[in-house]
């Protein structure tokens, strides 16, 4: 123990280590950084970084799963924030001069700022999109025609499924520029429809009853609200039905129909209802030949 006790503290050279100039003063418009001032923006870093995990826990202790991501997403912006605040504050309690960097820089920040305007306007989207809510995990929506499921919200960009299982990165600032249908924005269910055309002559009230029932037979529509068929139109070459109903799950939206075309097909065929094609008449009309006009005169 005698040694341990003996062991002499050399303050000078700890004085000095802490003091030593890594950017000495004078050489960059007063600006200089010693060991010192790093020391402290490390001990600020972590301090705030304990104080920012304990706010973020107490806070989402008791939020859904859902809540809980958009929150952590809006809160590493906050991070961001917060981290440069704290470190420019020590530096600048710690006497280093800011102004003359930042007069140097001027520069260099205009430049990175032209360069990265992209990326702040997907920020200021996403900080857009998770306080308003307007698109939201599991939430179905279509934009420019793909369609699919939301599974991530971030500041810059929000991933989503789509109905082949591919994987589409839409960057925030689309939501602000684009149209978006969000299909369960109010609620999952949805109303749809499926197309089909008869021959002239069928028997109107007889499609309805077979649309009607296919729709109530088929698997995925809902029972409430009921199916129901409207007569759309007289067209060139079909009487035009639509048979709507709603559905729970927007996503398999497409297998839904196709399933209800396969019924309805079988059921106008036991029917004998005729499903049209276009068809086009085409009358020729001859006309006596040039020729044979100025012949029938020279021989007058």
């Amino acid at each position: 123990m005698a040694p341990l006790l003996n062991m002499n503290i050399d303050w000078d050279k700890i004085k000095e280590f802490i003091n030593y100039e890594i950017v000495p003063e004078g050489k960059n418009g007063g600006f200089h950084l010693d060991t010192w001032m790093l020391i402290l923006a490390v001990i600020a870093i972590l301090i705030t970084t304990l104080i920012l995990r304990g706010i973020r826990k107490v806070v989402t202790r008791k939020m859904d799963a859902p809540d809980k991501l958009k929150f952590e997403s809006v809160f590493k912006f906050f991070n961001y924030v917060v981290y440069i605040i704290v470190i420019i504050t020590v530096l600048n309690s710690s006497g280093v001069q800011l102004t003359g960097i930042l007069t140097a820089s001027a520069a260099l920040f205009v430049g990175l700022g032209f360069a990265l305007q992209d990326l702040f306007k997907d920020i200021i989207a996403g900080v857009t999109i998770l306080i308003d809510r307007s698109v939201l995990v599991n939430d179905v929506i279509e934009m420019n025609g793909k369609v699919g499921r939301v599974f991530e919200v971030k500041l810059r960009s929000t991933r989503i499924i789509t109905r082949d299982d591919k994987i589409l990165i839409i960057p925030n600032h689309l939501f602000m520029s684009e149209s978006v249908y969000n299909y369960t924005q109010n609620h999952p269910k949805t109303r749809e429809s499926v197309q089909v055309g008869v021959a002239y002559g069928s028997d109107t009230a007889l499609v309805e009853k077979i649309l009607i029932q296919c729709a109530r037979e088929q698997k995925g529509i809902l029972k409430s609200p009921e199916p129901f068929v409207m007569f759309n139109d007289f067209g060139d070459s079909s009487l035009n039905f639509g048979v709507y109903f709603f559905i729970r799950d927007a996503f398999t939206d497409p297998r839904i129909k196709s399933s209800l075309r396969f019924a309805i097909d079988k059921a106008f065929r036991e029917n004998q209802i005729t499903i049209p094609f276009p068809q086009r008449d085409l009358h020729i009309i001859s006309q006596p030949s040039v020729r044979q006009n100025s012949n029938d005169m020279s021989h007058e």
